[in-house]
């Protein structure tokens, strides 16, 4: 994002050990049972790559703003990517970041029995076995940092991931100050999110935005907030914070 994650000092998790992947613009804080870092640096690479083969055999990949052909021969991570995007309506390096965390958080999962937290740029996968807090930060918005998603604990793991027009590197056509989505699909969530957020420019779009997100298949729930307001549907327990 070229700027410090100063956030992630919000989601250290007690009991669990944390630690960073960095691979060209992939950068990961990953909190397990255990440190796994040669183990998850090994697989970020062979995830990018996999990524990065396919583009190069598949023009306009990269670019493209709106859903491509699904591809039953992709790799695994592309076809996350490519089926997340047409289900939201946006390109599908709208769900990279989402994707990326999203493999690399089921294979910590398959190296460990405990929790399991992947951030990517914002978004997270999931796996806890006690309550936890996700705090939304939305840049300039007097409710960032004011409101928080609780997730209870599960057998399944659960994406969040944020979209802003207004913060951080992002490309997004709307101005949100925050649109945070919770799948179980983490890619889903951020191509959602992408989504959802390339709606909202103003105020008066929130209402637009929750509706258009009702018919995304898969969303367990969304909220947008922009400005002074903030609008939440779903499966999603909201909580005040003072942070």
């Amino acid at each position: 994002m070229g700027e410090k994650r100063t956030y992630r000092s919000l989601i250290a998790r007690n009991g669990l050990t944390s630690f960073q992947v960095r691979h060209k613009e992939t950068d990961l804080h990953i909190q397990s049972e255990r440190n796994l870092e040669n183990e998850v640096s090994a697989l970020v690479i062979e995830v990018r790559l996999s990524i990065e083969d396919y583009a190069r055999s598949h023009p306009g990949f990269l670019e493209s703003y709106t859903p491509l052909p699904y591809n039953p021969f992709a790799p695994a991570v592309v076809r996350d990517m490519l089926e997340s995007s047409a289900a939201a309506g946006v390109g599908p390096m709208a769900a990279v970041a989402g994707a990326i965390a999203q493999h690399i958080g089921k294979r910590c999962v398959e190296l460990t029995s405990g929790e399991v937290i992947v951030e990517n740029g914002g978004d997270i996968f999931l796996r806890v076995f006690e309550p936890i807090t996700s705090v939304i930060l939305a840049g300039t918005s007097p409710l960032s940092r004011r409101v928080g998603i609780v997730v209870a604990p599960g057998r399944l793991a659960l994406g969040i991931c944020t979209s802003s027009g207004t913060v951080g590197h992002s490309r997004s056509f709307g101005k949100a100050d925050a649109v945070t989505i919770v799948s179980q699909s983490v890619s889903l969530a951020d191509a959602a999110a992408t989504s959802i957020g390339n709606m909202v420019i103003t105020e008066r779009d929130i209402n637009h935005g929750l509706n258009a997100l009702k018919k995304i298949s898969g969303v367990l729930g969304g909220v947008i907030i922009k400005g002074t307001k903030l609008g939440i549907w779903g499966e999603i327990q909201l909580v005040p914070l003072n942070l």
